[in-house]
């Protein structure tokens, strides 16, 4: 039989434990819900195909994802607003549209779990955060001149990786914004044959370019950022 000590304990170990609950449910809404580590993966084979070049020695990257498709945005986007984009010219399965919007409803915190082949450092507004353990990179100095800082890749962003549920198609949204204002956005259509995840597709969302690189962008040598 319970004392009324033991019951007011009870009662204490109770409150503690809800208001504990709560703090982790604060702060998941607030960094957003943990990234699978599988969808690195992806991440990393966009970086590789799309936007790494063999000068490339450092990647600056947003520390949280993206929930919106342009940077004049405010809101996370739509069905409607997928369908007025007429992406993929419409052929994206309306499950992955749904699952992308869902996923993507609030900002999520990216980890060190990057493997792209060079180094990387985080990016919070206009902070570039210490260099984590898993990051750090050897900087190969070469002999035969001067030495020079690492050609940077500024900067890129993430959304969070949506899948359908069969998990054989996945959507992933990401964008490169430069100092000066330029970048563009892209949505990388995914499917998994296998084991093994391809890029079927690519869409340009938005473009913004300096005047005079409109023209030399019409027919560039090596355009790794408007690659298909």
């Amino acid at each position: 039989m319970m004392t009324r000590r033991t019951v007011l304990v009870l009662v204490l170990l109770l409150a503690s434990g809800l208001f504990c609950l709560s703090g982790a449910i604060a702060a998941s809404g607030q960094n957003g819900a943990a990234i699978p580590a599988e969808d690195y993966a992806l991440y990393d084979q966009v970086v590789r195909s799309k936007f790494l070049t063999s000068v490339t020695r450092l990647v600056l990257i947003e520390r949280m994802t993206r929930f919106r498709l342009a940077p004049d945005q405010e809101a996370a986007p739509t069905v409607d607003s997928f369908r007025e984009g007429g992406y993929f010219g419409d052929e994206l399965p309306l499950e992955l549209i749904r699952g992308f919007i869902l996923l993507n409803r609030q900002p999520s915190r990216l980890a060190g779990r990057f493997h792209f082949g060079v180094g990387y450092r985080f990016v919070t507004g206009d902070t570039i955060e210490e260099p984590e353990v898993s990051l750090a990179r050897p900087l190969i100095v070469s002999l035969a001149g001067p030495v020079q800082a690492p050609p940077v890749l500024e900067r890129l962003a993430f959304s969070r990786v949506a899948r359908n549920l069969r998990n054989d198609q996945a959507l992933l949204y990401v964008e490169i914004l430069r100092p000066e204002g330029t970048g563009a956005g892209f949505l990388f259509w995914f499917v998994r044959r296998g084991r093994d995840w391809t890029i079927l597709d690519t869409e340009v969302v938005w473009t913004i370019q300096a005047p005079e690189e409109e023209k030399e962008l019409e027919e560039p040598e090596e355009a790794p950022l408007l690659a298909p």
